[in-house]
């Protein structure tokens, strides 16, 4: 079964993989699995996604290519960009980064210090 094919399945309703083949090896592992971020979004999501990769993140081609207006590509681009979980890029240090900063003398021991008593 494709992705799309489960897609147009689920409706867009939540589902778990409770086993997968390895294909070729006959090897098969139970449990339960979550699918992958972009396989739960809807098939029409999906090829825009593909296109805003294809496309390099170019605005102006997905305008082209879909014949819409840049408000409406943002607009949807931030509306899928809201159904996913990113990873912070810029975390709080943690005691220990800032120590080991410290060490290898990226920081001053004021720097340090500041960084340290920053209210998270």
């Amino acid at each position: 079964m494709e992705w799309q094919e489960l897609t147009d399945l689920t409706h867009g309703q939540s589902f778990v993989v409770e086993r997968v083949r390895l294909a070729g090896s006959g090897i098969a592992i139970e449990g339960q699995f979550e699918p992958p971020p972009l396989a739960r979004l809807s098939v029409e999501d999906q090829v825009f996604v593909a296109a805003f990769v294809r496309s390099h993140g170019s605005i102006k081609e997905m305008e082209r290519m879909f014949g819409v207006s840049y408000p409406t590509i943002k607009s949807r681009l931030n509306r899928i960009s809201e159904l996913f979980d990113f990873v912070d890029t810029d975390p709080e240090p943690t005691g220990s980064d800032v120590v080991d900063r410290l060490q290898r003398g990226e920081i001053s021991v004021q720097e340090a210090l500041a960084e340290l008593e920053r209210p998270r």
